[in-house]
């Protein structure tokens, strides 16, 4: 009896360190194939036409003309499509089913990493409209919320970590302004319950993670000395924010008024950070000389404002503004609609602005990768960068352009003509039942206010 259950232990044991492998630890899938005779959109350099793009176990290897394919590797046909890196999403939720921690202003300790769900049927969409990448981001509740996860789009895998994107940056969610002024403060004793409050939250944050390091220091010094001393109480928020402090963590912010921008750049300076990724930016063509000369990045939305009061004044001009003030600008999505098209809504860049078409193209590839941390996998089609490459029937600028082929690593994730109509990896007839009868009595139409 006692060896029966010395054994089952030992199964146990065994099955547990087999799950706990994550799969960041094993091999992603990777594809070769050779793309013959598009429309090249390199980016970072000219446009190359009827050119080929050979893609060698998830790597691009070469691109020229009249390239060829070494044995067993997959040719297709792409004269006349428009080829272009894989699109970038510097500001998305797809795949989380909440994404605030509310109990607290502070909660730098939690991770979207921990919570990504493969089987959401948004990851398809967004590789239907050439997403490739996006930033899964914590929620704009909280001063310092949690920390973010950059994820490739590999939908059809069942474990989470298979969406990781290995050797992304570490970055982190703050949020200014109405929002966690609003959850935390309104109507409450909490700080913040002012703008002003916003900023002594972040400061209180930075100066108790630096005294927590002190007690660090002063213990190790004690054990160095040969001493016995009680460590410290360990603390993951604190080290997150020491992260933050050391230039390991990239903040990026919510943020809409330029005052707040403003403030937080003087923050950053007092703590010497020099890092710092604005999102949504509503009024940084206001401070955009300032947000160059600090260094600062901006992702913004194409033209959304008026939404609520702190966002009425913008405008559709904001991320060339931005973008010639020197800026490194991208355009987001921050929703599971807009990520399908995230092309177009680059291309309203063109039509207010009159960027060229290199530089509307960067704000969805080059420019977030570079906001991320990947520039030197992604954004661009280049030799040994990734093979992640989305293809389109005209240029993906043009109204009329239909994404057709999807790509990553060398794997195709979407193929317009050839994927079955119902591409969920889930599905629940139940719940899909009773959505169905929501919608029919009328009361479906609001499920986000819910």
């Amino acid at each position: 009896m006692k060896m029966t259950y010395i054994k089952i232990n030992l199964i146990l044991l065994l099955l547990i360190a087999v799950s706990s492998l994550s799969w960041s630890q094993m091999e992603t899938p990777v594809g070769s194939i050779l793309l013959k005779g598009g429309n090249l959109i390199t980016v970072s350099g000219e446009d190359l036409y009827e050119t080929d793009l050979l893609i060698i176990d998830g790597i691009i290897t070469d691109i020229g003309e009249g390239l060829s394919a070494p044995e067993g590797v997959e040719i297709k046909d792409v004269s006349g499509k428009y080829l272009m890196p894989g699109i970038v999403d510097a500001h998305s939720h797809v795949g989380l089913d909440a994404v605030n921690e509310m109990t607290n202003p502070i909660t730098a300790e939690v991770r979207i990493a921990d919570v990504i769900n493969p089987y959401d049927i948004a990851f398809y969409h967004a590789l239907a409209g050439g997403v490739t990448v996006s930033h899964a981001m914590h929620g704009s509740a909280n001063v310092i919320g949690g920390q973010n996860q950059t994820i490739k789009h590999r939908y059809g895998h069942h474990h989470p970590d298979a969406l990781i994107m290995d050797g992304a940056a570490r970055t982190i969610k703050f949020a200014l302004g109405e929002n966690p002024i609003r959850v935390h403060g309104e109507g409450f004793t909490t700080i913040p319950n002012t703008r002003m409050g916003v900023e002594k939250v972040i400061r209180n944050a930075f100066d108790e993670a630096l005294e927590y390091r002190k007690h660090w220091e002063k213990f190790r010094a004690v054990v160095d000395a040969g001493e016995s001393a009680l460590p410290p109480q360990y603390s993951e928020r604190h080290e997150a924010i020491l992260g933050v402090l050391d230039g390991k963590i990239l903040i990026h912010c919510h943020s809409y008024r330029s005052d707040e921008i403003y403030m937080l750049m003087n923050v950053a300076r007092d703590y010497d950070i020099d890092q710092l990724i604005f999102q949504h930016v509503n009024e940084g063509f206001k401070v955009a000389p300032e947000l160059a000369e600090f260094g600062a990045m901006a992702s913004v939305f194409s033209d959304w404002w008026s939404f609520k009061f702190e966002v009425y004044y913008s405008t559709a001009y904001n991320t060339t503004i931005l973008s010639q003030n020197g800026v490194i600008t991208s355009v987001n999505s921050d929703s599971r609609e807009l990520i399908r098209h995230l092309y177009l809504e680059a291309a309203k860049a063109q039509r207010y602005g009159q960027l060229d078409d290199n530089e509307t193209l960067r704000l969805i590839t080059l420019n977030p990768a570079i906001q991320l941390g990947i520039e030197d996998r992604v954004g661009s089609l280049e030799v040994g960068k990734d093979g992640d490459v989305a293809i389109f029937n005209a240029h993906p600028l043009s109204i009329y352009t239909i994404p057709e082929y999807t790509f990553i690593d060398g794997v195709k994730y979407f193929d317009r003509y050839e994927d079955p109509d119902d591409m969920r990896m889930v599905i629940d007839i139940e719940e899909d039942l009773n959505h169905f009868m929501e919608l029919k009595s009328g009361r479906g139409d609001h499920d986000c206010l819910h």
